[in-house]
């Protein structure tokens, strides 16, 4: 009986440990949530800068048809340019998202990719493109200075860059658009402001 005692006395006091463990891990994880900002697309190059007109394209797209890039959008709406390749798996998984963000948000969409042409076929054997234009070259990746994919770099109706950066989620993708909603450039540049007016 003294052991039975002994036993469930030894069991509670285990019990109440682990009961104070699992209070400190729930605010230690309280408070890592709270300081860590939501990172938006990360701007990672010395490309033309936000705010500054894009480098103005004409070329064909894969099909033969002819594209703009940059300039005065001709249905006067913004336009996201990705740049890509058909071998980034995450590119991959990000393609359905880009086509409902698009029609979600009604903006012009140009996948920039390079590669062989074996890869292209490829891709677009697997995707239905939709309203997606898609470019292959390497020359305006060039002029952007996108050294990393996937990369958005979203232009308004007038060709003006408005906010630009990798893009590895749908977080990512939506913050471009919420940067040229808010005026900020960037979502860093948002949490950079909102430190600022809380000293």
């Amino acid at each position: 009986m003294t052991y039975l005692i002994a036993s469930n006395i030894l069991l509670w006091i285990a019990f109440l440990g682990v009961t104070m463990v699992m209070l400190g891990l729930m605010r230690q994880i309280g408070l890592l949530h709270e300081r860590s900002s939501p990172m938006g697309a990360m701007i990672t190059d010395h490309g033309p800068d936000i705010g500054d007109q894009a480098p103005e394209f004409d070329l064909p797209d894969y099909f033969g048809r002819p594209v703009h890039i940059g300039g005065a959008s001709a249905e006067g709406r913004p336009t996201l340019l990705m740049f890509t390749a058909p071998t980034c798996p995450v590119c991959d998984k990000l393609f359905p998202i880009i086509k409902s963000i698009a029609r979600a948000e009604k903006i012009g969409v140009v996948m920039i990719s390079d590669g062989a042409p074996e890869e292209h076929a490829r891709f677009l054997r697997n995707h239905d493109l939709g309203q997606i234009r898609y470019v292959v070259s390497a020359e305006i990746g060039m002029a952007f200075q996108v050294g990393k994919i996937p990369y958005g770099v979203l232009l308004d109706a007038n060709g003006e860059i408005k906010a630009k950066g990798l893009t590895n989620t749908r977080e990512h993708l939506e913050s471009l658009l919420e940067a040229d909603k808010t005026g900020f450039a960037s979502l860093q540049q948002f949490m950079a402001s909102r430190k600022k007016n809380a000293a």
